[in-house]
């Protein structure tokens, strides 16, 4: 009987997490639409690599936004879930980033949060973190 509640358990799992990653993706969607609403132009959405993840990566003018979508109950909490660890694997993202578009490198590159609470409209944050690309 007990390895069926643990398999039980471990299905519960899988299905909580699905919804999470709906949820991210919704709102990462919502900031997309939300930055393009505001002037800018999307040029990644969910750059992966080893080590490091980038949400958004947008441009209006000469700025490069490296941008952290979160989703929490609150603007604050989600603004505090960009905590130094996730700083420094969005910072290896975007250098890699940069190794593979050098012409971005002369460009205002910032890191910038979108955060998505409740209902209402999301809250661009720009210069939310530092990029500590060198």
């Amino acid at each position: 009987m007990a390895p069926r509640a643990a398999k039980s358990g471990a299905k519960v799992a899988g299905i909580a997490k699905r919804r999470a990653r709906r949820f991210g993706l919704r709102a990462e969607w919502i900031a997309a639409a939300f930055l393009t609403a505001k002037g800018y132009r999307i040029l990644a959405r969910h750059f992966l690599v080893a080590g490091g993840e980038i949400d958004l990566i947008a441009r209006r003018g000469g700025t490069i936004a490296f941008v952290e979508v979160k989703a929490r109950g609150d603007f604050e909490g989600a603004l505090a879930a960009i905590g130094p660890i996730k700083q420094r694997r969005i910072a290896r993202a975007a250098r890699v980033w940069l190794c593979r578009n050098p012409s971005a490198v002369n460009e205002t590159l910032r890191g910038d949060a979108v955060l998505v609470a409740g209902m209402g409209l999301p809250r661009h944050v720009p210069g939310a973190f530092d990029l500590l690309l060198e």
